[in-house]
């Protein structure tokens, strides 16, 4: 080894954990070679940082820091491998610019200046300020004048307490996490149709099935690993196993593809309905599933686009163009046809968009299938190559030949197949429709819930499914699939946190999209972002900019870099990231998985959890328990007397710091040895890490003295245990490769609702059937026809049944087909293989930077020549909202069709998301990213 300089010996180690990983035989003096390199490191198992796909990987440290990763080769995600940025996990911990300490903006005299520099201040500083300028909104405007931005890269825990400190402390509701913006609309179609969140199958269904459909999803780049799977089981079976991708570009996931389908933005709707019409005439009704498992259904209409109301006076005259169809829109002849079927609307008629408030979006009832066999009746293969065909140089024929061919492909008897999508289907202004409406195809056939079969939603991010979903970080809900809304629910959650009854507010809060809309419309005015990147992710980012930093606001950010975020806010706080703290993330097959902190944080920096647990501590129980009038909260202080609190005790003492704790999880804990050298494991929040840090109380943090992320998450794992959410206890996913919930017995389900894998549906299916769906939500519903409810017929239960939903293609509200003021391209945005969202991370990767160093706009060869410009040339994407200079691209990895651009996100110099259309879908609340009219022009 002393003659090995470093390459060779990052190639020797690569090559040997490779080998290991393919199974390979190691040659001994390799594997020694290797082994003196690694002298003095300590190896543990991880999660990697990025997608929801879940892979494991292995962490080496040395002297307090991480020096190697790779994948796992006993994960059975990812089997050993990483992708690209797997490979940079540590890297994207050492950027040069890495924030270490706090920093407020301050002016000469030592004061907080909206308008000042930030400078360095304390912990016990930037707290102070913060108590200040919290107290002074929240008993202005009450609990629901303060918010925070969650994340799906939380992990569970830092999620969890973010929930109860909102929920339980400031008897808030609004907290909602970026996963708002990726997997809102699965969690709403996973509701609707099944009472219930997250998928049903798990990721052995891509090596068991014949098929895989990808919609929207563009797997190659954004779930790579995931691809590498199917890639896999391609070239195993090159003949059977058969790949369709539908989108509405060309991507890297057509290179292996049988079959590319490229459509037009917002008509994945028309095609589904053509596949559900095929099954139907082709006889090919799976009617013993059908009639003993599902009902028929569907619902409103008129439900608006989540744009603004037109009179805010926050609205632009241009904003204006577009968000006039938010209040009612003129039906088109493609939307007739479409809509033909209902017997309600005819071209040329005014849609009022009646149902476009509170609960009326989700409003919905049972049907017939004579009804639901009439609303799909439309939707021919003539019709839907009219409205569906994405690429103008396609021909009528050729596009019809792939649809027909795709409908070939459901509906053949014996072939098994499983539909993935991701934002494409999300990102949508029906985004909960075109969910609902995959299983509609699945159920039909009776494809659905059995190995190798099914309808899948591949989650974005870590922990979208662990944190944002199942610990309920949403505003609207609670732990397990509990309600905010739901009386009940709230009674069951204010038991197991030992807080008085009508302590948590039972009006759902702002959503994600919404905070930002009320913080501009002066109805919030303290917000803290956590683990995300607010002001650079959400659309129409050009009216929260300004918000943030004109209007009366007090806006914390929690980062590590100084990103955009980071930029506007008047407090930024340094966290730890994720090996420099305990926590567990859930991916999204439903397997969750838990690591150790490695190392030590930089500087002054401390962990999520300590920064909301110390806030805490500010918080009397006299101060935030007392009544609220306007919010109609009562006092419940008598309560809490009852249950032996003071109005003098603090937040941090009732949910954070209880006895049961301090005597049920003490510190050390065995779990934190480390199982291959014996070395424990730091826990800065448990016992401090080493480090002089000065704490909220400016004295020196020396622990809480007991394992409070065990703690929590024994306390959070009581919310699922016999409700079909159950989870293992701490200890055992630390000895683990992660487990798929719910686990009972200590035993994993693979593929739930169905009897020979789910205890859950074997205990509420009837003697004999093969499926039970006992999801308990939206499960009784009235009955009607085709138009609305029809009182006589009153209501039906469905227990332990799904629905199979109509749902029609509507045009999208910015359609360039229609716009008359000359912005006459799509617009789509998402992400590239090298870089994470907004980048903050992955841009100051060296490699990763060098691979991919700038947003670049994805063009069609004719329109560049028709602009007249080339490959490197700046161009301006404009629309109603705003613009951006971004270079062209024509012979990159996207290739678009003619009249469509795609630029990705990750770049904060081309921030593309000063141009994105803030309109929602009005179920879920998720942004459409992926469609807008702009007008693209030389620069």
């Amino acid at each position: 080894m002393s003659k090995m300089d470093r390459r060779d010996f990052l190639k020797t180690t690569a090559a040997v954990a490779a080998a290991g990983a393919a199974g390979l035989t190691i040659p001994s003096e390799l594997k020694a070679a290797a082994g003196n390199g690694e002298a003095g490191w300590q190896w543990d198992k991880a999660v990697c940082r990025f997608c929801g796909t879940g892979c494991g990987i292995m962490v080496a440290t040395k002297d307090d820091k991480i020096v190697a990763v790779k994948g796992d080769p006993e994960a059975p995600v990812n089997r050993g491998i990483n992708c690209i940025k797997g490979y940079f996990n540590a890297k994207i911990m050492y950027g040069a610019d890495r924030l270490t300490e706090p920093l407020l903006r301050l002016n000469d005299n030592g004061e907080f200046d909206k308008n000042a520099p930030f400078r360095p201040v304390t912990w016990k500083r930037a707290f102070d300020e913060m108590e200040k300028q919290f107290k002074k909104y929240y008993n202005e405007l009450g609990p629901t004048g303060v918010a925070i931005f969650g994340s799906g890269q939380y992990t569970i825990q830092e999620g969890y307490v973010a929930s109860k400190l909102v929920k339980a402390g400031w008897r808030s509701n609004n907290i909602d996490p970026n996963a708002r913006h990726c997997m809102a609309s699965a969690v709403v179609g996973f509701y609707q149709t099944f009472g219930i969140d997250e998928p049903a199958g798990c990721y052995d269904d891509i090596e068991i099935t014949d098929t895989v459909i990808s919609w929207g999803a563009n797997m190659a780049e954004m779930h790579p690993i995931l691809w590498a799977r199917v890639s896999d089981a391609k070239l195993n079976n090159p003949d059977k196993y058969t790949i369709v991708n539908l989108s509405t570009y060309s991507n890297r996931t057509s290179n292996i593809a049988d079959m590319e389908i490229i459509f037009r933005p917002n008509t994945d709707l028309a095609i589904m309905n053509y596949i559900g019409r095929e099954i139907v005439k082709r006889n090919a009704i799976n009617w013993d599933f059908v009639k003993k498992h599902t009902i028929f259904a569907t619902g409103t209409v008129d439900t608006g686009y989540g744009m603004r109301n037109p009179a805010n006076p926050n609205v632009t005259e241009k904003e204006k163009q577009t968000v006039k169809k938010e209040m009612s829109k003129k039906v088109t002849a493609e939307e007739a046809v479409a809509l033909s079927g209902i017997g309600k609307w005819k071209a040329g008629e005014e849609m009022k968009m009646t149902h476009r408030a509170g609960k009326a979006p989700f409003f919905h009832w049972q049907i017939t299938f004579e009804d639901f066999k009439k609303a799909i009746e439309p939707y021919n293969l003539e019709y839907v190559v009219s409205v569906a065909k994405g690429d103008p140089d396609e021909s009528d024929e050729e596009f019809a030949k792939k649809l027909k061919k795709l409908a070939d492909l459901y509906i053949e008897k014996n072939r098994k197949i499983v539909s993935f999508w991701t934002m494409g289907f999300n990102q949508h202004v029906r985004g909960s429709w075109i969910n609902e409406i995959v299983y509609m195809v699945h159920m039909l056939l009776g494809k659905q819930a059995i190995p190798g079969s099914g309808a899948f939603s591949l989650t974005g991010q870590p922990s979208a499914c662990g944190t944002a979903r199942e610990v309920g970080t949403f505003a609207h809900r609670l732990p397990a699939d509990l309600l905010v809304a739901n009386p009940k629910h709230r009674k069951i959650t204010e038991k197991l946190w030992k807080i008085p009854h009508g302590t948590i507010n039972p009006k759902v809060g702002s959503h994600f999209l919404k905070i930002m809309r009320d913080m501009e419309d002066g109805k919030i005015k303290f917000a803290w972002a956590q683990v995300n990147n607010p002001w650079q992710n959400t659309a129409n980012a050009n009216h929260w900019i300004k918000m943030a930093r004109t209007m009366d606001n007090f806006i914390v950010v929690s980062e590590v870099y100084p990103g955009v975020s980071a930029r506007v806010a008047d407090l930024i706080l340094p966290v730890a990231m994720i090996y420099e703290k305990w926590g567990a993330y859930g991916n999204a097959e439903r397997r969750t998985q838990h690591w150790r902190q490695q190392v030590t944080p930089p500087g002054h920096a401390m962990p999520d959890i300590w920064t909301m647990t110390e806030f805490s501590k500010r918080f009397k129980l006299k101060e935030v328990w007392k009544a609220w009038p306007k919010q109609k909260l009562p006092s419940v202080l008598e309560e809490a007397k009852k249950m032996g609190y003071s109005p003098e005790d603090t937040l941090f003492d009732v949910l954070f710091n209880r006895e049961e704790y301090r005597k049920n999880f003490p510190w050390p804990d065995p779990i934190a040895k480390n199982p291959n050298t014996g070395k424990m494991h730091k826990n800065t929040e448990a016992a401090g890490d080493g480090r002089e840090i000065m704490g909220q109380d400016g004295k020196p943090f020396e622990g809480y003295g007991f394992f409070i992320q065990k703690a929590m998450w024994e306390e959070y794992r009581k919310f699922g245990v016999g409700h079909g959410h159950d989870l293992a206890d701490f200890d055992t996913y630390h000895k683990v490769r992660g487990l798929r919930w719910p686990v009972v017995n200590g035993k994993e389900t693979k593929w739930r609702f169905n009897v020979d894998y789910d205890p859950y549906a074997r205990k509420n299916a009837k003697p004999g059937e093969k499926f039970a769906f006992y999801g308990p939500l939206l499960k009784t519903i009235k009955i009607g026809d085709l138009k609305a409810p029809i009182a006589s017929k009153g209501k039906v239960n469905l227990a332990n049944k799904a629905k199979i939903f109509f749902r029609p293609f509507m045009v999208h509200p910015e359609d360039p087909k229609y716009d008359n003021d000359g912005y006459n391209f799509w617009l789509c945005t998402g992400r590239v293989l090298e870089h994470w969202h907004s980048g903050t991370m992955t841009m100051r990767v060296p490699e990763l930077y060098r691979a991919m160093p700038e947003a670049l706009c994805y063009m069609n060869p004719k329109d560049a020549q028709k602009i007249g410009v080339k490959d490197g040339d700046l161009v301006v994407v404009e629309s109603r909202r705003g613009k951006v200079k971004v270079r062209v691209e024509t012979r990159g990895r996207n290739k678009p069709p003619r009249g469509l651009v795609y630029v990705p996100w990750f770049d904060e110099k081309v921030l593309i998301n000063k141009v994105c259309l803030d309109a929602t879908c009005p179920m879920s609340k998720e942004t459409d990213y992926k469609k807008a009219a702009v007008k693209v022009y030389k620069a």
